[in-house]
């Protein structure tokens, strides 16, 4: 057991493309689940966005999993 302790849950919505473009990555990796999958997405996003600093603005329904333009150009 690594110690980690997970007490809050997060629920998304996905369209079944952004669904299966995570278990494709997933599977890929070989990554055990999909929550582990996702959170290795998340600090891979988190750790690049530090590096390329501050988004523009955009509201909540322009952001997307599979969009080409999502906040690309910082």
């Amino acid at each position: 057991m690594s110690g980690l302790s997970r007490e809050t849950r997060l629920q998304i919505m996905l369209s079944d493309e952004e669904l299966a473009a995570i278990d494709n990555w997933r599977f890929q990796q070989r990554m055990p689940s999909r929550a582990a999958a996702i959170r290795q997405l998340l600090n891979v996003g988190l750790r690049i966005k530090q590096l390329e600093g501050a988004l523009k603005p955009m509201r909540s329904q322009d952001y997307g999993l599979l969009n080409s333009d999502d906040n690309s150009e910082g």
